[in-house]
């Protein structure tokens, strides 16, 4: 039995292509106690009002689901090295663990006095770094680094995504999908996570595609290597901590992405989501009038049946980062349901298999308790990809699923 898990070892390790690193096994030291496939989010007041008041007073975890201790996470809403976390034996054997002499050699960004990003002197015209700040670029012009996602491939669809979770106060507004049974790709602040960790239990329990915003939403090209890798490591830390699940996706804060972001990112099997259409929703009542964000919606919902979308579709950024945000997509979903053929979650409409690095894979049900408390089996979902950046993702998984069968049958 020895010699027969030795040998299909060896056959994973062959079958392996995904981009990666010796850090690429990083996320298998994550603890959690929670089973994504069976979560009881506890019923207290935080999850059950949709008073905001009452939804957002602090809580403690229960302990048998989640322990946190403040002296292994970064400090919240800080960069991802602060309290220690860069001199720490993890972070430190991740670091060490990355051949550092490969990454591209692209130098730090800066920002202005207003604190926007400085492109003086950049060549946005060719970019050179597909830096997506400068020209929108999400295609890498270095090798072994994953493309970005930016659109679904599927015509007349339209990609629901959701920034800046989980929002203390977005029980109604989580609610009102689960209602009308759709599934949104959830990008989760992992400083958010820790702060309201029943929030990101409930985004998987209703079915929705986790993926991860970075630690502390900084603009992350003007962040050092270190910096960066910090931000996505305890990002994922907190998510797993959270769900029991590491994603596989991520989105740049502002979309503020380039090659050497990319690189270290892929460092960690991490492939970014961006998208083609922006309501500037988060800007609603403070830097503009909420009628323009309204107007940004009416004129995406118009290109569901104009034709702008025949050929593929869309991903559109929005946020649950307030109320506000989230009153808009209550407002526009049902006009977006009837403009467009598909609303779909990332996962979904780019038919991504396995967008977790635990052996699971995805369907929109993939939580096993209902709110009632009943099982139910999580299902199976297409095994294809529409892209070569999904794809990567897949044969890694099939291998996992073979290697732990061997496990079970050593053990």
């Amino acid at each position: 039995m020895q010699l027969k898990f030795i040998a299909i070892s060896v056959a994973i390790t062959q079958a392996i292509s995904l981009v990666s690193a010796d850090a690429s096994n990083y996320w298998q030291s994550f603890t959690s106690q929670i089973n994504p496939q069976n979560i009881s989010i506890p019923s207290i007041a935080q999850t059950t009002s949709d008073d905001v008041t009452t939804e957002c007073t602090n809580y403690i975890p229960d302990a048998s689901l989640i322990t946190i201790n403040s002296t292994e996470w970064p400090s919240i809403w800080d960069v991802a090295t602060t309290n220690g976390m860069n001199t720490s034996a993890e972070f430190t054997a991740l670091y060490n663990s990355i051949d550092w002499t490969k990454a591209p050699n692209i130098a730090v960004r800066t920002k202005t006095a207003a604190g926007s990003l400085d492109l003086t002197g950049y060549d946005a015209v060719n970019d050179p770094d597909c830096w997506w700040s400068a020209s929108v670029c999400t295609t890498p012009k270095i090798a072994d680094v994953n493309a970005d996602i930016e659109r679904c491939p599927e015509p007349e669809t339209w990609g629901l995504s959701y920034d800046d979770g989980p929002n203390c106060s977005h029980n109604a507004f989580y609610d009102y999908l689960q209602q009308q049974k759709l599934k949104a790709s959830m990008f989760y602040i992992g400083s958010n996570v820790l702060d309201w960790p029943y929030g990101a239990m409930r985004g998987v329990v209703d079915g929705h595609h986790i993926a991860a915003h970075t630690w502390s939403h900084n603009l992350m090209t003007t962040l050092t290597n270190q910096e960066l890798l910090a931000e996505f490591y305890y990002t994922q830390k907190a998510i797993k901590l959270a769900t029991g699940l590491t994603p596989r996706y991520w989105r740049p804060p502002y979309g503020d992405v380039d090659d050497r972001v990319r690189w270290i990112a892929s460092q960690l099997g991490l492939t970014a989501v961006i998208w083609n259409l922006d309501t500037n929703d988060w800007s609603a009542g403070y830097s503009v009038p909420v009628s323009t964000v309204q107007q940004s919606y009416e004129d995406y919902i118009t290109m569901g049946t104009n034709g702008t979308f025949a050929t593929s579709g869309n991903i559109v950024l929005t946020h649950e980062i307030n109320n506000t945000t989230m009153s808009l997509a209550l407002e526009y979903l049902p006009q977006i349901a009837s403009a467009y053929k598909q609303v779909l979650d990332v996962a979904t409409c780019y038919n991504i298999s396995y967008p977790y690095f635990e052996n699971i894979q995805w369907t929109s049900v993939l939580n096993g308790t209902s709110p009632s408390g009943s099982s139910s089996s999580s299902g199976s979902g297409s095994s294809s990809s529409s892209s070569s950046s999904a794809s990567n993702y897949i044969k890694p998984n099939i291998a996992l699923a073979v290697l732990l069968s061997a496990a079970v049958l050593l053990n």
